[in-house]
Parts: C-alpha cells; structure tokens; sequence
C-alpha cells in the first residue's frame, strides 16, 4: 500500500485558504452544501504553524468581522468566482474590490468601528480604502505585502527594502561582547506587537560592529530577524516617517524582527530622533556617543576589544600561522583597535596557501583601515627620514629611543605584567616636543613614525581651535575618534594655540580654555596610539599640563658642530658637488630647517646655471632664507665662502 504523500504547510495554508474563501461565496449565495465552519475548524486543529490568516489575527488582534473583511479582499484577489458574486452584489461589472456596505451586509458580527482609523486594519495598513468617497462606499482593497502573506510568502515589504540590510549572526563575537549580550534583557515575544513606548536598547562606543554583533545575538535568542538602518537613510519628510513607522510596525510583527539604527560617529538628525520615539520595540540604537531620548532607553557601553582579547582573536583568525608571528601580534594588537569581524577576516586573508602568514602583508593592511576618515582631518606626512639624518644631543636621541621602546612593548607591560589591570588610564604614549622653529621637531616624529611602521599625520592646533565655545573640543574628538582604529603617529602642532598659562580662571574664557586644553589631554593620555604635541615657546606651557605628558623633548638651537653634522647630510648622494665645505657653511647660524631650505634652493640654482652645487650658489640661496626669516647675515657667518 503506496503511504499518503504528506503534503508542505505551504499547500495546507492554501487548501485552508481556498475553504475560508468558499465559505465566504457560499454567504454571497452560490450554492452548494452546508457551512463548512466545521471541517475549516477541523483543518485549523491539524495545522502547525496555524494557518497564516489565523496567525496575522492574532498577532493584530482583529474582531471575527475584521478578520473576515480582510479575507473577502484577499478572495476577490485570489478567487476569481467569488470577485464574480462580489461584483455581481454590488452591481458592477469591474471586479477587484469590495466596500464596507457589502462587508457589513453578508459578514457575521459586524461592527462599525472595524474601519476606524485607530483600528489594526487601518492603523497596520492591512486594508488600503480609495479615497474621495464615502467610508461604506468606498472601494476596499487588501495591501500587497499582505495578501503574500495570506498566501505563504513572509517577505520584507519592498517598500522598506531600500533602507534596510538584513543582518546575520557572524560567526566570530568578541567574548567580552558575548558576555555583555547574555546580560542585557531579552527582547519581547515575537507574538507581540503596538508596544512603542518600552525602552530602546541604546548600545554607545567605539565598537559599531561589536554593537551589531550584540543586537544580532539578541535578535537570535528572541527567534527574530535583525534589519540594520543606515541614520543617513532614513527617511526625513513627515509623510515618509509616517510610512516607514507604520510600515515597520507592522513588518515588526509578521517577519517577527528587530530594527537597528546605526548612528556611527554622527549625532542623530532630527528625523531619526523622531523615527527612536515612535518605533515598537524591539529597538536598538547604535551610536559613538550617548544620546538622549526622551523615550526610556538602556544603555551599554559597547567598545572595541582590550589588546588581550585582540591578541586571542588574532591567534583564533590566524590558526597555526600565528605560532611564528607572536612578537607582531603583539604590535599588532597594541597598535590597532579593531572589531572581531574585521580581525577575522583580516585573518582569514593574510594565511596564504602554505599555511603560512606574511607579517610585512598584515601589518601594512592593518594600517590601510585607519587611513580613510583621517585623510580628510589631518595632513598626512610620508615619513622617510631615519636616526641618521637626525643631529640632536645624545640624550635627546635617547629619549626618543626610549618613546620608540615603550611604544613597542606596550603589550609586555600593559598586558603581560598587569599594568592595564589598574585602568587604562594614562596609558596613552605622549610627548612634548619643544624647540625653535626648524630644530627638528617634526623630523624627530618623522623618524619614530618610520621606526614604528606607523602613518605620521600632522594637525595644526592653530586652525582647531575655535573662538567659539565647544568647537574646539568638538574639532578635537572628530581627530581622536577618526584615529582610534589605531597605526598612527598624532603630531599637533603649534600647541601654543591651545596651551597657556591658563590655570588661574580669571573669567569665563579662561574656565572654557581649561576645559579644551583638558579634553585634550584626556583623550592623548587613553589614545592607544602615539601622539605628539610640539611648541616653538616651552615657557608658554603651564607646569600642571607639563605633567599630564610622558615624555619632554627639547629640541636645542643647533651649536656648530651640529650645524656641520647638518650641512653633511642634506645633500643626496646622487647630488653634484663642487668645493662644497660643510666646516665653513656651519659658520650659518641658522637651525637645521633653514639649511636644508638653503640647500634646496641652492640645487634649483645650480640647476639653472647648468652646473654642480658650488658654495657661490648656496651664499645667494642663504641670502634668500635670511630675507625670508627677517634676518640679516652677518659678514662672519659668511666669511670664506667665495
């Protein structure tokens, strides 16, 4: 004996569906048998998942009358005999639609206050009424989206498709942000819907794929699917946030699913804020800062993982081929602030076929992340000076060494000896650099961003600082968090701008001026990379701020035989020479910025005259600088030249 063939719930829903819908020709007068109320009973028992019909009523909470409206305008979509006998009832001979005064007419309990516009089928957008006639005699027709449901097909309204991405679980989530998921409460039943006003899960920090990842965990143990909105596509005139509300509510509740609004770094427009105080919940909102709702809203901090836990997603990404990278895994995660997500697939990509990794290859795309958001807010400086072209003191030269060190064992000490276990603050690596113009203070970060493999970018202080109160530290943090992906030197320069003798609070200015020179020493002393303050006037700088900084450079005029060491080494050695004598040159009292403008402009000189570089061009491109620099040479300093 052949088993019976069991058949899908699909082709179940659609069999319940074509008996829902004979029921209702049998009430519009087409003959046949008895009520079939029992046996569409009997079929809605052995349905499991119930019958899509029966499922949007209960989640919409519709009456037996608007339960049944909605399914006569499915019908006259689906049916083609019963669009007949509607049309036929009302005296038309366009089919397609129903009114209100049929419903009412032929349907079982009716009500009145089915169409009102507070009701789920209007408010849900269920039922779509033609405009410009009366309520009972207008055409009612059902919404596509759900007329695919009615049928079996739960797909995202197309309307919203543009605007949302579905997001999945990943497969790597940071421990920490496992940990942090398992402690925030759950999200709402999926069968429940209309609860606008519970709080919105607010998830603020630096980490914005960490901050998915938790949402997604959270969608998952709640059986719902997790869509991801763009705050920069949201919808902004009224009519749109009216639609995508009502649209969301009610996508909310039939896919089941949760909405994510992603901020990043950008303070929520006005739209958004409207769209985070009329959605239902389920609702998280992502965001660097924290923002204020007037809705209720739990928030959690959601940052990027510590260097420890960078490190054991490193070997986790790397397999085996991290066994002989552990010294630049620990540069690696020092260095760089990077989410799970990425250090995976960082991972995954830099294991090449013999199961092996390319330390120079990994490094150099690790750099790659932080380059695009700086580019626009800081110059960036190539850096290709070395120790060599360096002519400082040799306890100068110690001290940058020093910087260079801790910069590179950050991981041993922070991480392996304990030191971060005690707070993170006053951690960052800072130095002051301060010197005359053109003694080499830029050149000195130059060398340590080369030594350090890092990007060298270089903000003027001058053009951050605002007269107006709150932008300079508004100008400060867009700096800070562009760079916090990590594998730069910050070099701020012309600190003189922002730094003064401004302990003592005279009046109001003074009190803003002490906040900005704080901010920005708060976020150089928890910035995980390198950063730089330089000044042409040390004894501008109040003593208190001096201490907020690890490491003092002072970068000296040049004595003599510096200066010669200087005229020695700014020449390439491709660079013809002709009786060039460093000894005499060094007579220049001038720093080490000046002579290497004076041996350029000396090379375009020689250049021109069709010859080598000869002590009678370098004299006339000295009288140059000195005029540039209001200073007049004196006949010593260029006694002997020619």
């Amino acid at each position: 004996m052949t088993p019976a063939k069991k058949i899908s719930w699909a082709e179940a829903n659609q069999s319940y569906l074509l008996m829902e819908f004979l029921e209702l020709r049998r009430r519009l007068g087409e003959p046949g048998e008895n009520s079939l109320s029992q046996p569409i009973k009997d079929i809605r028992e052995t349905l499991t998942p119930p019958p899509a019909i029966d499922q949007l009523a209960r989640t919409f909470e519709l009456s037996s009358f608007e339960r049944n409206i909605l399914l006569l305008c499915a019908g006259i979509e689906l049916d083609s005999t019963l669009a007949a006998l509607c049309a036929e009832a009302l005296g038309r001979d366009q089919r397609g639609s129903i009114t209100f005064s049929l419903a009412l007419g032929i349907l079982p309990e009716p009500h009145w206050s089915a169409l009102a516009p507070t009701g789920p089928l209007r408010r849900y957008h269920l039922v779509e009424i033609e405009p410009g006639r009366g309520l009972t005699s207008a055409a009612l027709r059902i919404d596509e989206r759900i007329l695919h449901y009615l049928a079996g097909l739960n797909l995202l309204d197309p309307r919203l498709e543009p605007l949302l991405q579905l997001r999945h679980l990943p497969s790597w989530i940071a421990e920490e942000h496992r940990a942090l998921a398992r402690s925030i409460p759950a999200f709402d039943s999926p069968a429940e819907i209309g609860f606008a006003r519970r709080p919105v899960l607010h998830l603020c920090g630096d980490d914005a794929r960490g901050q998915e990842e938790i949402a997604a965990l959270l969608a998952q143990d709640a059986r719902r699917q997790l869509y991801l909105l763009r705050a920069e596509d949201a919808p902004a005139s009224a009519a749109e946030i009216d639609q995508f509300v009502a649209l969301w509510t009610r996508e909310a509740a039939l896919l089941p699913a949760a909405l994510l609004i992603q901020c990043g770094v950008s303070t929520p427009p006005a739209a958004v804020r409207q769209l985070l105080e009329r959605l239902p919940a389920p609702l998280v909102l992502a965001s660097r800062d924290p923002v204020h709702l007037e809705r209720l809203s739990l928030r959690y901090e959601v940052n990027k993982p510590e260097p420890a836990a960078q490190k054991r997603l490193w070997r986790r990404a790397l397999g085996p081929a991290a066994e002989s990278l552990n010294g630049l895994l620990d540069n690696l995660s020092e260095q760089f602030r990077l989410s799970a997500e990425t250090i995976s697939a960082l991972g995954s990509a830099a294991v090449a076929g013999d199961g092996r990794a390319d330390p120079d290859v990994l490094w150099k795309v690790c750099r790659a992340l932080a380059r695009p958001r700086l580019e626009d807010l800081a110059e960036r400086i190539h850096p290709m000076a070395t120790w060599d072209d360096l002519v400082l003191a040799d306890a100068q030269k110690q001290i940058l060494r020093q910087l260079a060190a801790q910069a590179r064992y950050r991981m041993t000490v922070y991480e392996s000896w304990g030191f971060a276990e005690k707070g993170r603050r006053g951690l960052g690596i800072s130095a002051l650099f301060s010197g005359a113009s053109g003694t080499g203070k830029t050149l000195a970060a130059e060398v340590l961003a080369r030594e350090l493999e890092l990007d060298l970018y270089r903000i003027d202080l001058s053009g951050v600082v605002s007269k107006y109160i709150g932008e300079t530290e508004k100008n400060l943090k867009q700096v800070f968090d562009a760079a916090e992906e990590g594998g730069v030197l910050l070099l701020f320069d012309e600190a003189d701008a922002l730094f003064g003798k401004r302990s003592e609070v005279k009046d109001s200015h003074d009190r803003y001026a002490n906040i900005e020179v704080g901010y920005l020493l708060q976020r150089m002393e928890n910035f995980q990379g390198l950063a730089i303050l330089t000044t042409n006037l040390k004894s501008s700088l109040d003593k208190s701020f001096q201490r907020r900084l690890r490491f003092t450079v002072d970068f000296p005029f040049p004595d003599a035989a510096q200066r010669e060491a200087i005229w020695q080494r700014v020449f390439p050695s491709r660079t013809p020479l002709k009786n060039v004598n460093p000894k005499l040159l060094a007579q220049l009292n001038m720093t080490g910025g000046s002579i290497r403008n004076i041996a350029l402009n000396s090379a375009f000189l020689a250049a021109e005259a069709h010859g080598a570089v000869a002590m009678e061009h370098l004299l006339q491109a000295a009288r140059l600088e000195a005029i540039k620099i209001e200073r007049p040479l004196s006949d010593t300093e260029t006694r002997g030249w020619v």
